[in-house]
C-alpha cells in the first residue's frame, strides 16, 4: 500500500488529506491494545512525515467511501461485460488500466457540469495540498509491557515489520517496560526500575543482537 501511495504522490503531488476504511493496510488503530500492534504501519508513518491528514470511515460503515465503493461497482460491471473474460492476472491487469482510461478520459458523467469526465474536472481545479504553517515535530512515543522469552529477547514492531531486540538470557521470563520514541528505544526491569537495554533500533537488521557473546542457556 505505501508503494502504491507514493506512486500516486508522484503523478498527482501530495493530497491534504486521504479517507479510507479501518483494513490494517491502512491503519492499526482499531488494534491498538493487543500485544505488539501499538505502532503506526508505514503508510501511517508516511501521512504523518508528509503532514497529510488520514481520515477512517466508522467501523463497519462502508457508506462513509460511497464513491470508491460506487466506482467499484460500475468497474465490476464493466469487467463481466467484456467478451473476452481475463485468464490471467496480467490479463486483468490489461483490463483494468482499459477500464480507468475509459472511465477517466472518455466516459461522461452524470454527475459533473455539463456531463464532464473525472479526468477534465480534477485538471482544471485548484488542488488541496498539506497545511505545512502550523506544522509540529511529530514523534511516536510508545509505552509497552512485555516480558523476555526463553531466548533472552522481546519482539517490537516498527512500520508494520517485526523486529527482535536482544536481552540476554539472563533475564529469560523478566518483565519489562518499553519505552520508545521513534527509533530510540529503552528497556526497563518492570519490578526494579533498572535500565536493561537502550538502542537505536537498526532497521536494516531484523535481529538486534546485544553485541555480547552469547551465553550458556538457563
Amino acid at each position: 500500500m505505501l508503494s502504491t501511495f507514493r506512486q500516486a504522490v508522484a503523478t498527482h503531488g501530495i493530497p491534504a488529506s486521504t479517507l479510507t476504511d479501518n483494513g490494517m493496510v491502512f491503519t492499526t488503530r482499531l488494534s491498538q491494545g493487543k500485544k505488539g500492534a501499538s505502532t503506526r504501519n508505514g503508510l501511517e508513518t508516511e501521512l504523518r512525515r508528509l503532514n497529510v491528514v488520514q481520515k477512517n470511515g466508522r467501523p463497519n460503515h462502508p457508506t462513509t467511501q460511497g464513491k470508491v465503493e460506487r466506482f467499484q461497482q460500475t468497474m465490476k460491471k464493466w469487467l463481466r461485460a467484456q467478451p473476452e473474460q481475463p485468464t490471467t492476472i496480467d490479463n486483468l491487469q490489461t483490463l483494468l488500466d482499459a477500464f480507468v482510461t475509459a472511465y477517466n478520459q472518455h466516459r461522461p458523467h452524470r454527475s459533473l457540469p455539463h456531463r464532464a469526465t473525472p479526468a477534465t474536472v480534477y485538471t482544471t481545479r485548484p488542488k488541496a495540498t498539506p497545511n505545512t504553517a502550523d506544522r509540529d515535530e511529530d514523534t511516536h512515543d510508545r509505552v509497552r509491557h512485555d516480558k523476555v522469552d526463553k531466548a533472552g529477547k522481546i519482539t517490537w514492531r516498527y512500520h508494520g515489520q517485526m523486529y527482535s531486540i536482544g536481552i540476554g538470557r539472563p533475564h529469560t521470563g523478566t518483565r519489562v517496560i518499553v519505552l520508545s520514541q521513534d527509533l530510540d528505544i529503552r528497556i526497563i526491569d518492570a519490578a526494579t526500575g533498572e535500565l536493561l537495554r537502550e538502542l537505536v533500533l537498526d532497521t536494516s537488521k531484523r535481529y538486534q543482537g546485544t553485541g555480547r557473546p552469547p551465553g550458556p542457556t538457563r
